[in-house]
């Protein structure tokens, strides 16, 4: 199983007031994880994409890029790109260029984001959503298929015998379908062959079983081998050396987050039980130290018929770049090895 990191580039809490040295420094520290992560041996490292003041990753690409020129072994991908909002054409550009300027190390998680900034920002109208990424991302892989193509569609100019470059080192350049929890995402995915990422942040991880039983039955029938159908894990959480201190030092910018956010789309405050009841065994947040940790892991992947990949959402709690780093560190020497073995 893969192991990794991914980063919403999320800036201080004081956002309202933001500089252009704190954002300075808030990248200067996040690049800085993503070379210490390649160091201690993660073996992915995820940059979202969000249009919002609290989040500098509205060009993702041009972070992974910078990471890419400092790093050598570790696999630099989107967390996700939002194709709904995005020109296919560009997006095989702009990660493309990242493949060649990692030496192969680029991939893309798509999807359709879990915010919605991004439609009135460039134009679309937010009743096409579906409708938007069925076909863009159609397009999007035609051309990772095929360096010249013809195409048509509705909401994007047609391209008649039209050749795309640069092509990648890779041959094809990697994508996932990023998903919620939509049966139809799901079935996508397997229908197309695309590995899957689910994002779990909160709820029982083991409940998306059916969901994920349904990618695979799906992608089989559809012809797709089952080594292709691989299932990656996008979820919040922090690891540090004490149990206790990685909750209490993760609780109360994830209860501030959430609550916030929640504002937004209806949903209570967030109170402390809610929180224990999402790091519980079987709860989707993955807090604790490195060996409860590596076994919660461990579970999620055996609850849900195997895992290839597992990341770490964790600036989403307003912890400083030293709590960040030293979790990596713990996460690359101590939870890694833990989950290789017992899985070995």
């Amino acid at each position: 199983m893969e192991i990794g990191i991914d980063s919403f580039a999320a800036v201080p809490a004081n956002a309202g007031n933001l500089s252009g040295a704190d954002s300075v420094k808030a990248m200067s520290e996040l690049l800085d994880r993503m070379i210490y992560a390649d160091t201690v041996g993660l073996d992915v490292f995820g940059i979202g994409e969000h249009y919002r003041r609290e989040f500098l990753d509205a060009a993702p690409y041009m972070i992974l890029a910078a990471a890419a020129a400092k790093t050598s072994r570790i696999k630099l991908t989107s967390a996700v790109t939002v194709l709904s909002a995005a020109d296919p054409v560009r997006a095989f550009q702009q990660y493309t260029t990242l493949d060649i300027i990692s030496n192969g190390r680029a991939e893309m998680v798509v999807g359709r984001g879990s915010f919605i900034e991004s439609f009135p920002l460039f134009g679309y109208d937010l009743n096409d959503y579906d409708e938007l990424f069925t076909e863009k991302l159609e397009l999007f892989l035609a051309i990772r298929e095929k360096e010249t193509i013809t195409w048509k569609g509705q909401y994007r100019p047609a391209l008649h015998q039209q050749s795309i470059y640069p092509r990648p080192v890779q041959d094809p350049l990697p994508v996932w379908l990023g998903v919620g929890g939509t049966p139809a995402s799901f079935a996508r995915a397997g229908a197309l062959g695309l590995p899957l990422m689910v994002a779990i942040i909160g709820g029982q991880t083991h409940r998306f079983k059916p969901l994920i039983d349904l990618y695979r039955k799906t992608g089989e029938e559809a012809g797709h081998a089952p080594e292709k159908l691989k299932v990656g894990l996008h979820s919040l959480g922090y690891v540090a050396a004490d149990a206790q201190k990685a909750v209490d030092d993760y609780y109360p910018g994830y209860a501030e987050t959430f609550t916030r956010i929640g504002k937004e789309r209806g949903w209570p405050p967030v109170t402390r039980s809610h929180f224990d009841a999402q790091t519980d065994a079987l709860g989707a947040l993955v807090v604790g130290n490195p060996e409860a940790v590596a076994e919660k892991i461990i579970r999620h992947s055996k609850a849900l018929g195997g895992i290839s990949r597992f990341s770490f959402q964790m600036d989403n709690a307003g912890l400083s770049h030293e709590q960040l780093k030293e979790a990596i560190r713990l996460i690359g020497e101590e939870v890694k090895p833990r989950v290789q073995a017992a899985l070995a």
